[in-house]
């Protein structure tokens, strides 16, 4: 049922980016769906999707439109989290929201916190009569611009980190549009600056001192979603690489035939990128089954066998879309540089979302692993 959707959130995406409109209305479409609710069990008034089903319709929406896809990344990522103890009160509230078709941003990463990932914060959250005020500056709020809610962590008074799940639309909370990367120009990741916002008791969502261990590994699921939205964009450059090749008339005076729809040579081309596509697909895939055993048997063995595969999956699909990204111009020639063609918005879309975390620091963990047994960091990005 979600085909028609997924068609009408494709058939503007050149424009879209071309233009610098932003998709509030396709992600509004998703959310009467209820697209955000997916991962639920049916008991909960969810869709019971397993990883797998999930990252499969991530590979159609990054089909369709990255931008539109990389904006869901946090709102998956935080139901993932809710769904390890659904019986928890404060998940219940979540879910339930999710269930409706509520979907949920975060706002987590500081330029002032040191390492990326250490979890040190400088935005606060104090205690103010019944409740809490919430202050301070996020960058990176990757999907927030289009979320109901916004998750935020923070630091008490006396060092806890804190997440706090407050509105969007809250005042106090100040949303700019201010990304300027070269691509994935239309997720929503801009400044978030919280000032003095109102939270109330029920918000705040977990507590832990910021000494305390935290559970490692369980960030697969996020970097597996950014390959699995590589994988689309690869998907789209088959579509759109042959769709450019059919509509060549002019070949050149040595090429191998008259029409470059059947020039050996181009037709090689397109089928290596489709050969990309058909791998980057099936690892993704492949990765997001390690995901399912986790979830169905957590353990720390399998959330490290998860994020082993979802790393492996990177190192090879973040290679194979730059490739195909640059080889689809060799199918279309100088005129397929035309700014109106776009084809130039997947290449600067994947080496964005390539960007998120450096291909070198997986391969070099993965090397690691396999020569000496070195277990994976713990971090957030594994």
């Amino acid at each position: 049922m979600l085909d028609p959707l997924l068609a009408r959130i494709a058939e503007g995406a050149a424009r879209r980016d071309r233009d610098r409109t932003h998709p509030f209305a396709e992600i509004a479409a998703l959310k009467a769906a209820r697209v955000g609710g997916v991962r639920l069990p049916r008991s909960l008034g969810g869709a019971g999707w397993s990883l797998r089903l999930l990252l499969t319709f991530v590979i159609r929406l990054g089909e369709a439109d990255p931008n539109v896809a990389h904006a869901l990344r946090n709102h998956y990522a935080f139901v993932d989290g809710l769904l390890r103890d659904p019986g928890a009160e404060a998940a219940r509230r979540w879910l339930g929201e999710a269930a409706r078709g509520t979907l949920f941003g975060s706002a987590a990463t500081e330029l002032s916190s040191g390492r990326v990932g250490a979890q040190q914060f400088r935005t606060t959250l104090t205690p103010d009569g019944s409740g809490y005020r919430l202050h301070g500056t996020k960058y990176y709020s990757t999907g927030s611009l289009y979320a109901d809610w916004i998750t935020v962590p923070a630091v008490t008074p006396e060092g806890d980190v804190v997440t706090v799940v407050v509105p969007g639309d809250r005042t106090g909370v100040h949303r700019d549009d201010d990304w300027d990367g070269i691509g994935q120009r239309l997720t929503g990741t801009g400044t978030t600056r919280l000032e003095h916002v109102r939270v109330e008791a029920d918000e705040v969502l977990s507590r832990r001192a910021a000494d305390a261990p935290r559970t490692p590994h369980r960030g697969a699921l996020s970097q597996l979603y950014l390959t699995a939205v590589v994988a689309g964009v690869l998907r789209s450059i088959v579509a759109d690489g042959a769709a450019v090749l059919r509509s060549r008339r002019r070949t050149f005076a040595h090429a191998q035939a008259d029409s470059p729809a059947d020039d050996p040579l181009l037709q090689l081309t397109i089928g290596q990128i489709d050969s990309a596509a058909y791998a980057a697909q099936a690892t993704v895939l492949a990765a997001a089954d390690a995901l399912d055993a986790h979830a169905e048997h957590p353990s720390e063995a399998l959330a490290h066998e998860a994020s082993l595969h979802a790393s492996r999956a990177k190192v090879v699909v973040d290679r194979l879309g730059l490739q195909a990204a640059s080889a689809v111009f060799d199918a279309g020639g100088a005129s397929a540089t035309a700014r109106g063609a776009g084809l130039d918005r997947h290449w600067r879309n994947i080496r964005t979302l390539a960007s998120h975390n450096p291909v070198a620091y997986k391969a070099q963990a993965v090397g690691d692993y396999v020569v000496n047994g070195t277990l994976l960091p713990p971090s957030g990005f594994f």
